[in-house]
């Protein structure tokens, strides 16, 4: 063998080996990569949940100045307001089932009343053609939008982190290099999310 084919030889079992160090890097850099992705799509859910929180107070002063009668439906989007609020978030949130699911409820008890303030403005002409409120209302619906946009993106990134620490080879290297690695949790549909309306005329 001549030394130049020798040479070249040496220089692509060199190259495969360096390929296969970097796809082990690939491979072994996953898990983190893909968690570190969940929680940042969770910090844009969490953002869009604070969005609404903060436009509600400026939602029902306008409502109050039309309809004071419905103090109670008011009453109910302050209350549910404060209690998703309340719930306290942190990075652990997404991967403790009880945590996340004190925060899912408390954000679904808001969606509802909120919901119901809505429905209680039909009442009022006059109401729904206020500038404040009409300006209001459009925020508070591409907030809804938003919201949607960034659950399902936060559920698409739990699905593939999840989805690599239990499968094979993420699993066994989650198991060896990230034993803290934990499944996280996703949104589910609300209870009676597969019931149709009522509808009355």
């Amino acid at each position: 063998m001549t030394a130049s084919l020798l040479g070249r030889l040496r220089l692509a079992v060199l190259a495969l080996s360096l390929a296969t160090t970097l796809s082990a890097c690939d491979a072994v850099n996953r898990v983190p990569t893909l968690e570190e992705a969940a929680k940042s799509r969770w910090g844009e859910v969490q953002n869009q949940y604070q969005r609404r929180a903060d436009l509600i107070p400026n939602l029902v002063e306008t409502v109050k100045g039309y309809a004071q009668q419905e103090k109670d439906v008011l009453v109910q989007v302050t209350e549910a307001r404060a209690k998703a609020s309340s719930v306290k978030v942190d990075a652990s949130t997404v991967s403790d089932p009880q945590k996340f699911r004190e925060f899912q409820d408390a954000q679904n008890q808001l969606s509802g009343a909120l919901g119901r303030l809505l429905v209680t403005v039909e009442r009022y002409p006059e109401l729904k053609s206020n500038a404040n409120f009409l300006a209001l209302q459009s925020q508070l619906e591409g907030t809804e939008n938003r919201i949607a946009v960034a659950r399902r993106d936060y559920i698409q990134a739990v699905q593939a982190y999840n989805t690599e620490i239990r499968t094979i080879p993420g699993r066994w290297i989650a198991s060896t290099l990230y034993p803290e690695a934990k499944p996280m949790e996703a949104f589910t549909a609300t209870p009676d999310a597969s019931r149709p309306p009522n509808v009355k005329f």
